[in-house]
């Protein structure tokens, strides 16, 4: 099978080795209403209730939504709204922490007999897609035809540098992941169900050949250490040797994909009850005192997170949501972490400073490392002279935004940024198009 391109990045995984510890929790958490893809969620309490841990705060608003369920006992502060890092208003339900972490009584371990139980499951689990952009699993998992369904492949490639939540899960919830993994073959009735795992983590392909050991449905693969490994295309592609068309969904070529943890998250609800309420986020950067892994609420803000993990060694010049090529940098610490935040980076001046760009000398390279072979220099032309029609023949709305581009470019050309730009002025401008119709 031909390997789709990418590029070697530094790994940085430092934490690698250090199991996740458990942080005080805070006076407070603040808990967004919007945490991925879809509706933002409906508060079902309001200032002055009493909540427990795993109790619903918020309902989903739509079928492209999710529950959220409180991570801290205490009670409800406030609803209000604050500017998310995206540069948008995200609705917010705060609560006042009593640190009693009391569970919430009327839990219950979930009775799945069917498909349809187990997608229910699912959804009073409030589980995310956990390893990007936040889709709600349910949906996912509510294919209309499981005949389509040939592989589910688990995503356990983790390939940004320095995050290594996903390897904790691996080494230390394995039961978690195959409870989820046996009912998902059950009722879901793939041919195969992958784990994809990269070379550069033996130790989690080893655990997991061994959890899967007589089970005859399942396998391990071993993927090469080449960024952007995870990215579902690519992951689908040198996992199954699917491709997934143009415009279409990875059902379209036979696959669901899950994220290691997300399946974890679903093993430990269909074994205890207990949704979605806290993460396994990953402590780094050069401005980091002391880079480990921890266990934080849901909610639980930036600035509490790093102060309780040892603080920094210097003010950080950047910030960041989950790692250096995907990231996405936050304009202040009172952000909370969220349901997919799988790390949070802190670097010094020296490592936040972008590299002053230069003229492009036509070397190719961008195209050579991109995994899905577009033309970002012809991109950037195109978009310059806002040229619409040449950036839909240049297929700038199927980047999927990974770095390479920018990361390979001799010149350090700012192209992925571009191409995002790109890519939104092409959608207003189809949007008029067909507003004109």
């Amino acid at each position: 099978m031909k390997k789709l391109h990418g590029v070697h990045v530094p790994h940085n995984k430092n934490t690698a080795g250090m199991k996740p510890v458990r942080l005080p929790i805070p006076a407070s958490v603040v808990v967004p209403m919007s945490m991925g893809i879809g509706a933002p969620a409906k508060p079902i309490v309001k200032p002055g209730d009493a909540v427990k841990v795993g109790q619903m705060i918020a309902e989903a608003g739509g079928f492209v939504s999710a529950n959220i369920h409180s991570g801290v006992s205490g009670t409800v502060k406030k609803v209000a709204e604050m500017m998310g890092a995206m540069g948008r208003p995200m609705q917010t339900i705060e609560i006042a922490t009593d640190g009693l972490q009391e569970t919430y009584e009327d839990l219950q371990v979930p009775e799945v007999h069917s498909l349809e139980d187990l997608l229910k499951a699912v959804k009073d689990s409030g589980v995310v897609g956990l390893g990007g952009a936040g889709f709600p699993t349910m949906v996912k998992l509510a294919v209309k035809d499981i005949d389509q369904v040939r592989y589910i492949v688990v995503n356990g490639a983790e390939c940004e540098p320095f995050i290594t939540s996903d390897t904790r899960t691996m080494l230390d919830r394995t039961d978690d992941m195959m409870t989820a993994a046996r009912v998902l073959v059950e009722y879901l009735k793939p041919e195969k169900l992958i784990f994809g795992i990269e070379s550069n983590k033996p130790e989690c392909i080893k655990s997991m050949n061994e959890a899967i050991s007589g089970e005859s449905r399942m396998e391990v693969k071993a993927l090469p250490p080449m960024y952007p490994q995870g990215g579902e295309k690519v992951l689908i592609y040198h996992t199954t040797g699917g491709i997934v068309p143009e415009g279409k969904l990875p059902l379209d070529a036979g696959a669901v994909v899950l994220n290691v943890t997300t399946l974890a998250v679903i093993g430990q609800f269909l074994k205890t009850g207990m949704p979605l309420v806290e993460k396994v986020v990953t402590i780094d950067g050069s401005a980091v005192k002391e880079p480990k892994n921890v266990i934080v609420p849901i909610g639980m803000k930036m600035k509490d997170v790093f102060e309780a993990a040892g603080g920094f060694t210097e003010e950080p010049a950047k910030v960041l949501y989950g790692g250096p090529m995907m990231g996405i940098a936050v304009p202040d610490l009172e952000q909370p972490v969220l349901k997919s935040t799988n790390a949070l980076l802190a670097f010094n001046k020296k490592d936040a400073v972008l590299p002053e760009p230069s003229v492009c000398i036509r070397c190719g390279k961008c195209i050579q490392h991109c995994p899905l072979n577009l033309m970002p220099a012809a991109i950037e032309s195109a978009y310059k002279k806002g040229n619409m029609e040449r950036l839909d023949e240049l297929k700038v709305n199927i980047c999927m935004e990974c770095g390479c581009c920018s990361f390979g470019c001799p010149a350090n050309r700012p192209l992925v940024q571009t191409n995002k730009l790109a890519k939104a002025q092409l959608m207003a401008w189809k949007k008029a198009k067909e507003a004109k119709k």
